[in-house]
């Protein structure tokens, strides 16, 4: 069974006898009931019992013997004791003090050997008891910040967490762009080119589907309405079957909606004065093939 220190020091108090009467019952009834205990007071009985071993005999000053003959009212002359006794010898008057350090017997020349030994162990006493007192008042603390903190001063009492919760909104779904297309023919009937035109980025797409351009010349694309003083050129139509161009960013819509889309034969690399140099080929106007949010519920 494993003792506390008050129990041990309790038991080093009892060997040594320094415990008064009612303590020395209580350590006795201890050790009736109690088996291993006993064994632990037996084992300081047998650590501090060693200690008279330890002490070997001294013999007296003169000056002693004198001393006692003065108290005791005898003739100060020299006294030889008799042939056939032997000389008195006397106790040892000199006190040493016992140290237990480590549980190791530690001999000192000292006279307050049990009044220390004793000072020390209600030192232990008292450090345990105050030790005990601060671990329950911590135990209480603990407990009513968990369970009642609005029963604690304001300065002790725990600060609120404060938590952030990130929450994930979904993308809202993405709503099409209308889209529109333009059939660019010419008098025979049959489309030359296709022109697409993104509604909410505005950027189109020409196709070329039967023109076939003249060695040395170029087809130009034109916007013409009547919202505008003259034709403005969207730039010339390149030799691959696709020619994309952002250029109707800048226009308003009603003016890119309702206007007409020509093509044009002029010089390499498109005209040189800004304005169409011959009658335009082919013609056609947008048709809006895909409903955007403004539009989809008509």
């Amino acid at each position: 069974m494993a003792y506390s220190e008050d129990h041990i020091v309790l038991a080093a108090e009892y060997a040594l006898g320094t415990l008064d009467a009612d303590e020395r019952a209580q350590v006795d009834t201890m050790m009736a009931v109690d088996k291993e205990f006993a064994a632990v007071v037996q084992a300081w009985e047998f650590r501090l019992g060693s200690l008279n071993q330890m002490v070997g005999s001294v013999e007296p000053r003169p000056i002693v013997w004198e001393n006692i003959r003065a108290a005791i009212g005898l003739s100060a002359e020299p006294h030889t004791p008799p042939e056939s006794a032997p000389p008195p010898q006397v106790a040892p008057v000199e006190m040493r003090q016992v140290r237990v350090v480590d549980q190791v017997p530690v001999v000192d020349n000292d006279n307050d050997n049990i009044v220390d030994l004793a000072s020390r162990v209600k030192r232990w006493r008292s450090l345990a008891s105050v030790a005990s007192a601060i671990a329950a008042a911590l135990l209480v603390m603990f407990g009513l910040q968990i369970y009642q903190p609005d029963a604690l001063p304001q300065a002790i009492r725990p600060k609120p967490r404060i938590q952030t919760v990130e929450v994930k909104v979904p993308a809202p779904a993405l709503t099409p762009s209308a889209q529109y297309v333009a059939l660019l023919q010419g008098q025979g009937g049959g489309p030359a080119f296709i022109m697409t035109i993104d509604g909410a980025t505005r950027n189109f797409t020409v196709r070329k589907v039967g023109a076939t351009a003249e060695p040395g010349k170029s087809f130009e694309l034109w916007l013409i309405s009547d919202k505008l003083p003259q034709p403005r050129s969207l730039g010339v139509i390149g030799t691959g079957d696709f020619t994309a161009r952002p250029v109707l960013s800048s226009y308003a819509s009603d003016v890119v909606d309702g206007a007409t889309y020509a093509v044009t034969v002029e010089q390499a690399g498109g005209s040189p004065s800004g304005q169409p140099t011959s009658t335009p080929l082919f013609t056609g106007k947008l048709i809006e093939t895909v409903p955007g949010a403004a539009s989809a519920p008509r």
